[in-house]
């Protein structure tokens, strides 16, 4: 949670939290500034993310070639599928996509594949596809078929039929089948995230934006604007609703809304803290921090009866809770030891163990799929970055190199982890693998955007053939 980042400004959990406990008003200017947004974006003009500036890919990626997508002339103005695979693809890190100038030939079925040609082009792999309007509805049907160059078999083919609306959807989905098909791991192109971008933090003239876009930054818009900051976004595991902190009534209150739809209400409005909702994997009930009881503490709440449980009980603060895989335990972060270090609690039967030893300073910790492993911001030489750790080993893997690292946010396949940074003074956001060998980037050109959200695998909105 964003609530708890003046660890980062050096302060310390515990004075900044008394501080907000102190001055509710005080506090809300304060996080503001901690958390240094800027937007510069119109407030109901949702601004996609620039162009993907890839830092880093594996030492030896897989070259394939994605061939240009054949279209009637009736499709000229669409978007190019062949670009989307292939991007998608390339900010994977684990493939080197073949520049189309340098093909020599541009199949569009499998009887005009000469694999020769490919192979002389070094390439793995070969994607071809194409698409025609369906003449009796207007809708488009995309092909696509993947093959083992140095086999000459086919790998997957599939088609669908889409709305000219989805060409991105459709694109995406490819890219899915293909990584899936090649690495034996579950694509994740077809997701969203959840970022939050701001204008004039901590000023009179401040705005804030919760935003919703495509994995790579596209087709950005706008589920929530406010003057007043907005943190902690979470995600259903249906992907159709989120949990977020807004200061819109004066204090933090923890709202819930639907992400296609007009629900929107707010859970919690308590005096003090209310911060960091995230959904157990069953989607039923919220782990939160409230300070109902004066010490900032986790709760669960169940959101069909809104009955409260309190989870932790300590004169330390406990925040930023997330579950285990599993739903039958909360990691969360607390200073209980002095300083602030990953702990692990059972629900059932309260007992509670710390997870983190290495380093003076572990924090917003996230726990990989396979329940093995966690993400959290690891304090090094002063400087804040994303760390990974082996539970069973107790080792530590620094996986960033830039400064002031903070919110992971894990991709819903394991594979990579988003997180927010600074890039020349400016917020972005910013993604790596879960090996630390792939590195990219998501800067804007619209101004400093923070606290990514990475959603769940989504419902599939393509309708395949």
């Amino acid at each position: 949670m964003g609530l708890l980042l003046g660890f980062i400004a050096g302060k310390g959990l515990v004075g900044a939290l008394s501080r907000v406990l102190c001055s509710l008003r005080r506090a809300k200017g304060f996080l503001a500034l901690v958390i240094l947004l800027s937007l510069s974006a119109p407030l109901h003009a949702a601004t996609s993310l620039d162009t993907i500036i890839i830092d880093r890919g594996v030492d030896e990626p897989i070259r394939i070639a994605v061939v240009p997508f054949a279209m009637p002339e009736a499709l000229s103005d669409a978007a190019n599928l062949s670009n989307i695979v292939a991007f998608d693809l390339a900010r994977s890190g684990q493939f080197d996509p073949l520049a189309s100038e340098n093909m020599l030939s541009y199949p569009s079925n499998r009887q005009a594949v000469f694999f020769r040609d490919w192979r002389i082009l070094k390439s793995a792999y070969l994607v071809i596809g194409r698409a025609e309007l369906a003449p009796e509805n207007g809708k488009v049907v995309v092909e696509f078929e993947l093959f083992d160059v140095a086999g000459e078999r086919s790998l997957e083919s599939r088609s669908f039929t889409i709305e000219r609306s989805q060409w991105r959807d459709v694109g995406h989905k490819i890219a899915d089948l293909v990584y899936a098909k090649i690495t034996g791991v579950q694509g994740a192109f077809s997701t969203k995230i959840l970022y939050v971008l701001a204008k004039d933090a901590g000023s009179t003239n401040a705005r804030y934006q919760l935003e919703i876009a495509d994995a790579d930054g596209a087709r950005a818009r706008t589920l929530y604007a406010s003057s007043e900051p907005i943190l902690s976004a979470s995600w259903s595991p249906d992907g159709q609703r989120v949990a977020y902190v807004s200061f819109e009534t004066g204090r933090p209150s923890i709202i819930l809304q639907d992400i296609d739809g007009p629900y929107r209400e707010r859970l919690t409005n308590f005096r003090g803290i209310n911060s960091s909702p995230v959904f157990s994997p069953d989607g039923k009930d919220l782990a939160m921090v409230l300070s109902r009881g004066g010490d900032p503490e986790i709760f669960v709440m169940n959101i069909a009866t809104r009955k409260l449980r309190r989870i932790t009980r300590h004169h330390g603060i406990d925040t930023e809770p997330a579950w285990t895989p599993d739903g039958q335990s909360i990691v969360f972060t607390s200073d209980r030891g002095g300083r602030p270090q990953i702990y692990q609690v059972e629900l059932a039967t309260n007992f509670l163990q710390r997870l983190t030893f290495i380093g003076d300073y572990n924090a917003r910790a996230r726990i990989l799929p396979d329940g093995q492993h966690l993400v959290f911001v690891h304090r090094r030489n002063g400087v804040f970055h994303i760390a990974w750790q082996d539970l069973e080993k107790d080792s530590v893997l620094v996986l960033t190199e830039t400064d002031s690292d903070e919110s992971p946010s894990l991709a819903p396949n394991g594979a990579m982890l988003m997180y927010a940074t600074q890039d020349q003074g400016r917020g972005i956001l910013a993604v790596v693998s879960i090996d630390g060998r792939v590195k990219y980037r998501l800067p804007s050109s619209a101004g400093d955007v923070r606290e990514p959200a990475w959603s769940p695998f989504l419902p599939d909105p393509l309708t395949a053939n």
